[in-house]
């Protein structure tokens, strides 16, 4: 269900490839799934964290981001139609931020513009020092804190404080604002995005813009966090789709244990880590930044966020790309059963191409279909091992397995062997697969995105008709994929939480000007017709098509990433018939 592969920084952002850190005591190599640890390192010990480019490309959250890739701007000024700045809020009296800010009430902070650049005599305070203590963790890179209400509705109920890293524009004198970012999940932390802007995006939008990124409350390094259980294994790596009364108790059993530890540990910030909380905290971040409006850039759940706050808040944006866009119109049950549908076409999807390639290791005589259903037989009767001291493949670890390597079409050769493997009764490429999806790191533990993504998510829409309902749509999700049960048991979950106060927001974007929705056709965590109906549900929304079997376009598609780059810098909208 998380909506955007981020292990490592959000239960899916994870760098597939090794990552270079260079610290003061010498070159370590570690895995992606340590990139909290660098980035931890980063801000307690001061030393400076670089990811270095690799042969490889990196995905980093549901982006490809081929680091040595230079964006290169459209020659074809036809495809574009130029819109003018959208009108700036009105001008308020200068205001120190407070914590207490209420959501209800922005009060911008007025500075100098962004554009002013002191004198070589000068020495012009940051207006935001105050605001977010930073301090430098890279060149051009600072990271700080920010409070904000645990509740907007009641200030004086305590603060969360919230981690944030700004990648300074590399040309202030051309700059133009801030652009946030964020990843998706929902549970991912977003400041890895900012903190390695220069390897992410295009150098026009790292000259141009201040990237700012955060940690969505309960999430990453932001405190406090949502903490649930020690080992994940015991509630996730089990069998998912039961057959027969036993089983069924033991799946439900898992998950009220999963959830009882969610509410033990983290009881104080279920109320309060919504969606809207969070787009709310996004306009906080925009009143300490001293911005009248900012730019705004999400992939996955972040388009949902990203919407939200475009609809709270529409006269604070000057612009807005919604990456892999969910569909606003469903709830989170129709959302989950689309999902479901969304991964099996994308499995069809590969299996047609390995059966079509004679040189795909899975190719099984052209038979692909076929000897798949065989696997899922295996799995059935738990004959496919996995490591020592682990289970055997089963429903839970196969199905998030295969469901990591259909993120990409370049991870599609990894699930290829994996499979091969598989059918002589060898696991261990499909147990990596699943480690990878859930941050696993090589000592057992894991990373907090998965608790942080069913807290928000159960959060955001508690209707679920209880355990008796989340038990009655199961053959819904069975009949939408040959691995959906593993999405049904995330109804399951929801249905274990304690009710929670909704916080909906009809999305709406009225007033915000035009936003860019972006749909991969082959996308399978937000599917394309979803994205499709973001972009008619908002009141200027406009929508880029791409052809890509893939998660998110930005990094992926060189054609995306030009136009969304043309948009977020010069405001131009691609003519109608426009798409990649």
């Amino acid at each position: 269900g998380l909506q955007s592969p981020v292990p490592g920084f959000d239960s899916r952002s994870r760098l597939q490839p090794l990552i270079d850190v260079y610290i003061d005591q010498g070159l370590i190599h570690f895995s992606s799934a340590s990139a909290a640890w660098c980035r931890r390192r980063a801000v307690e010990d001061g030393c400076y964290v670089r990811v270095m480019r690799s042969s490889r490309p990196v995905r980093l959250i549901s982006v490809c981001c081929v680091l040595a890739a230079v964006v290169v701007g459209c020659s074809d000024d036809a495809n574009f139609v130029t819109v003018g700045p959208r009108t700036p809020i009105a001008e308020t009296s200068t205001t120190a931020v407070a914590a207490t800010t209420s959501a209800t009430t922005p009060q911008p902070v007025q500075e100098e513009p962004a554009t002013t650049q002191p004198s070589a005599e000068t020495t012009v305070p940051d207006p935001t020092a105050a605001a977010f203590a930073w301090s430098e963790v890279g060149l051009g890179v600072e990271a700080g804190t920010l409070e904000v209400p645990v509740d907007y509705d009641d200030p004086e109920a305590g603060t969360i404080s919230l981690y944030v890293v700004r990648h300074a524009a590399t040309n202030p004198a051309e700059r133009i604002g801030a652009l946030l970012v964020n990843p998706g999940g929902p549970g991912a932390g977003g400041t890895i995005l900012a903190q390695f802007a220069d390897q992410i995006y295009s150098p026009d939008l790292v000259s141009r813009f201040d990237i700012v990124g955060f940690d969505p409350r309960g999430t990453g390094l932001s405190e406090p966090t949502i903490d649930c259980v020690d080992d994940l294994e015991p509630y996730f790596g089990i069998e998912t789709g039961p057959d027969d009364g036993l089983e069924d108790a033991a799946l439900q059993e898992a998950a009220k244990a999963f959830v009882d530890g969610c509410v033990a540990k983290s009881g104080e910030l279920l109320q309060h880590v919504s969606t809207v909380d969070a787009a709310t905290d996004i306009d906080s971040i925009r009143q300490a930044l001293g911005e009248e409006q900012i730019s705004y850039l999400g992939w996955s759940y972040g388009t949902m966020l990203g919407a939200t706050w475009a609809t709270l808040f529409p006269e604070t944006v000057r612009a807005a790309v919604l990456d892999g866009a969910i569909n606003p119109a469903t709830g989170r049950l129709e959302g989950l059963v689309d999902q479901a549908a969304g991964f099996d076409s994308t499995l069809s999807t590969y299996l047609a191409a390995c059966a079509a390639e004679p040189t795909c290791v899975f190719n099984n005589g052209g038979d692909t279909a076929g000897a798949f259903a065989s696997i899922l037989v295996q799995v059935e009767a738990g004959t496919i091992a996995s490591e020592p001291g682990r289970p055997a493949i089963n429903q839970g670890i196969f199905e998030l397995g295969v469901a990591q390597a259909l993120y990409a079409e370049e991870m599609w050769p990894e699930l290829s062997a994996s499979l091969v493997a598989a059918q002589s009764g060898d696991g261990t490429g499909l147990l990596a697969l699943y480690d990878s999806y859930y941050d696993r790191q090589p000592d057992g533990s894991y990373s907090n995105t998965l608790e942080a993504y069913f807290v928000i998510t159960c959060a955001d829409d508690p209707d679920t008709a209880g355990v008796p309902g989340a038990i009655a749509v199961r053959d819904q999700f069975l009949a939408a994929s040959r691995i959906g049960s593993t999405q049904a048991y995330e109804v399951l979950i929801c249905a274990m939480f304690p009710p929670a106060a909704a916080k909906e927001v009809a999305i709406t974007g009225a007033g915000a000007g035009p936003i860019m929705v972006v749909g991969n056709t082959g996308d399978p965590a937000t599917p394309y017709e979803g994205s499709k109906v973001m972009a008619e549900t908002l009141e200027q929304g406009f929508f880029l098509s791409v052809e890509a079997d893939t998660h998110t376009a930005y990094g992926a598609s060189s054609c995306a990433q030009e136009l969304i780059d043309a948009y977020l810098l010069d405001l131009s909208i691609p003519a109608a018939d426009v798409a990649c």
